[in-house]
Formats: structure tokens, C-alpha cells, sequence
């Protein structure tokens, strides 16, 4: 009878590690010898397919990401590389993943394979690494001479004398709390941010101001800009064009509805 409590005394410590609460302590270290790995998935090179998947995907070529990549790597990079941490391709392709598609965080996790803690986590990061870029890229009237930025315009219609194109564009937003939540209804019915852009005849941005709720119109959003106060001041030599939503200025030209 001794010798069997022995074999089944010996049979309870082997099996202890494969149960919850475990008290003998050789039980324990037993358990720590069986205990899983941590495994972790396989992530995809995302520059390691064609400019058409990327493309589709990003909205970016491998050179236009690899470019991304060489300046937003010194301000997105990890320290270490601790828990498989993303490299700066990955973190970057996350981001641009996102504001390609505008899917939710946990769809993009999906298709990243990561969860979705992490795709947040990367997206604020390059978010605030390009928003502290953001006074290098657009700047008005742009890089350019006015001189050349007047000739581009010219040649699309030939209107003399243009510097930019201005115009607003409503991006929807969760409604927001408090009492002011009524202020971001736009004329469409849903909750917006009314942002006003400038850009040259290339399409390419030179100014923004994205901090209006939506009800707000159009030509109020100019009215209070940095831009109207430097145009009304004389500072650059030239006129903008707008759409019927905005008032005629001595720098700002509308066109006319049936000419």
C-alpha cells in the first residue's frame, strides 16, 4: 500500500506542471522547463513587391517609400530593437496602409499582422514625425519663383497673374462632446473639420489651415488666415483664384458663372 502512494505521489508531481495551481515547488521548476516559447510572426519585407502592389496598397512606389523611410527614420526609429520591434519600412508602410484605405486600426492590423495597440502606436508616431515637417514641405507661394509659378498657371488656361488656387474641403470626424458639438454640422449634415488649402498649378500644397469646425463657411475661414492678412498687405505679388464661395479681392479673383 506504501509503495502505491509513493507511485501515485511521484505521478501527482510529474503531472502538477500541466495544472493551474501548482504548491510543490519541484513542480514548479518543472513547469518552467515545459513552459511555451514566445513565438513571434514572420513580418514581410513590404519594399519586396512590384511598384503596382505598393501602389495599390501604399499609395507610395518603393522609391517614394524608401524616401519616406530616409526622412522619417531619424525622428520614428526605434532605440533598440527589443520584442522584434518594427523597422522603420514597417512602421512607415503601417502609417501609409491607414491613410490610403481609412480603414479601421484592427483592419489594418489584420492585414499588417499586428495587433491593434501597435498599428496605433506607429500611426501617431509618423503622424507627429511628419506634422513637425510639415513648415518645410508647405510653405507659400512654394519653392519656386513667382515668376515660374505664374507661368505654370498661365499655360493651363492662360490667366495671367495667378499664384495659387484656394479652396475649402470637409473632413468628416466623429462627432465630438460638449457644448460646441453642433458647430462641426456641416451643410451636408455630418461632423467636419472645414479645411482651406492653396496649391500651384501642380496640384502641390502650399498652404493650410485645418482648425475651423465645419459649420464655418468658406470665405470666413479665408477672411481669418495668415494668408489674407499677408495678401491684403501687399507682401506677394499675384492673385488667387477661387470658386463662387468667396468674395472678389483686389488679390483674389473668382470666375464667372456663365461667361
Amino acid at each position: 500500500m506504501k509503495a502505491q502512494n509513493c507511485v501515485f505521489l511521484s505521478a501527482l508531481t510529474m503531472a502538477c506542471p500541466f495544472v493551474r495551481d501548482v504548491v510543490d515547488e519541484e513542480a514548479l521548476v518543472l513547469r518552467r522547463a515545459f513552459r511555451r516559447e514566445r513565438v513571434f510572426r514572420d513580418r514581410l519585407d513590404p519594399l519586396a513587391f512590384p511598384d503596382d502592389h505598393l501602389y495599390e496598397r501604399y499609395r507610395f512606389s518603393a522609391d517614394g517609400i524608401r524616401y519616406l523611410c530616409r526622412l522619417l527614420g531619424p525622428r520614428i526609429k526605434h532605440r533598440t530593437a527589443r520584442s522584434h520591434a518594427l523597422s522603420v519600412e514597417q512602421m512607415v508602410c503601417v502609417a501609409l496602409r491607414f491613410f490610403a484605405s481609412g480603414a479601421f486600426l484592427y483592419s489594418v492590423g489584420d492585414t499588417e499582422q499586428l495587433n491593434k495597440a501597435t498599428i496605433c502606436r506607429t500611426i501617431r508616431s509618423v503622424c507627429l514625425a511628419i506634422k513637425a515637417l510639415a513648415d518645410v514641405f508647405i510653405s507659400f507661394p512654394g519653392h519656386r519663383s513667382l515668376c515660374d509659378i505664374k507661368e505654370e498657371f498661365y499655360r493651363i488656361a492662360g490667366f495671367p497673374n495667378v499664384i495659387g488656387a484656394v479652396d475649402c474641403t470637409h473632413i468628416r470626424i466623429k462627432a465630438p462632446s460638449g457644448a460646441h458639438e453642433a458647430d462641426f454640422v456641416n451643410r451636408k449634415s455630418f461632423h467636419s473639420i472645414n479645411v482651406q488649402m492653396v496649391c500651384n498649378a501642380d496640384c502641390v500644397i502650399s498652404n493650410v489651415v485645418a482648425k475651423w469646425p465645419g459649420s464655418v463657411h468658406d470665405s470666413r475661414i479665408f477672411r481669418a488666415s495668415e494668408i489674407y492678412q499677408c495678401l491684403s498687405q501687399g507682401e506677394f505679388s499675384g492673385v488667387l483664384l477661387g470658386d463662387r464661395g468667396y468674395g472678389c479681392q483686389p488679390f483674389l479673383l473668382t470666375p464667372f458663372t456663365d461667361p
